[in-house]
């Protein structure tokens, strides 16, 4: 299973679904050693497609580090964090997430977006 850190230790994403909001936007930065990426890749996606079937999901988009990064990143639109949630919180995700490479580390945060 993957190691879950959080990548703002005063604001862990499991805080963060205790705020009502949305919609939201949540960036899971991983590192992916390069030993461990052909078996992450087809987890990742089994587990992208369950997500785009539940109530609330917008969209997503992965992300590779480039010049030989091991580096992931997946930004995934909610329409609230409670739709993510729960998504999050179904056994049939966690059943997934447990099939991750040890050596994976996720770093899952939760945003708004911010008027510039």
């Amino acid at each position: 299973m993957a190691k879950l850190e959080s990548l703002d230790p005063i604001t862990p994403m499991f805080a963060q679904f205790k705020e009502k909001t949305g919609p939201i936007v949540l960036a899971n930065t991983f590192f992916v050693p390069k030993e461990s990426t052909e078996a992450f890749l087809p987890l990742f996606r089994r587990q992208a497609e369950f997500m785009k079937a539940q109530p609330g999901f917008v969209s997503l988009q992965m992300h590779k580090g480039t010049a030989g990064s091991q580096l992931l990143m997946n930004v995934a639109v909610w329409e609230s964090t409670e739709a993510l949630a729960t998504a999050f919180g179904s056994p049939e995700f966690q059943r997934m997430a447990a099939e991750f490479p040890d050596d994976i580390v996720s770093y899952p945060h939760i945003f708004e977006q911010v008027d510039v």
